[in-house]
């Protein structure tokens, strides 16, 4: 059984900076997608960014591009979340997702079909 569990989040001054990581576990880590996603109070969930299973590839939200940088370390089966120059519009519950192989609509929630808990990030002004 597939398992995402995410850490790291927590409450910071807009400027500054957070490492999340997704720890996985119950899969063959480095053939799987992963990506994180956010959902604020009232809001849908959003894409953030992803990385590919092979090659790492990267993919990111243009609301975070050039602030947060996603990357993977297959041999502990986590992937990070880097993200600096943090703003209060970046709070909100965040979510590492994994499938299998390469998604099409890799910026979709629904092309992910494990999910960990989320862990809360807030920023204040």
């Amino acid at each position: 059984q597939v398992q995402l569990v995410e850490a790291g989040g927590g409450l910071v001054q807009a400027g500054g900076s957070l490492r999340l990581s997704c720890a996985a576990s119950g899969l063959t880590f480095s053939t799987y997608t992963v990506g994180w996603f956010r959902q604020a109070p009232g809001k849908e969930r959003e894409f953030v960014a992803a990385i590919r299973s092979t090659g790492g590839t990267t993919f990111y939200a243009d609301s975070v591009k050039g602030r947060f940088t996603i990357n993977r370390d297959n041999a502990q089966n986590t992937v990070y979340l880097q993200m600096n120059s943090l703003k209060p519009e970046d709070t909100a519950v965040y979510y590492c997702a994994a499938r299998s192989g390469f998604p099409i609509t890799i910026f979709r929630a629904m092309s992910y079909d494990s999910w960990g808990q989320g862990t809360q990030v807030t920023v204040s002004s």
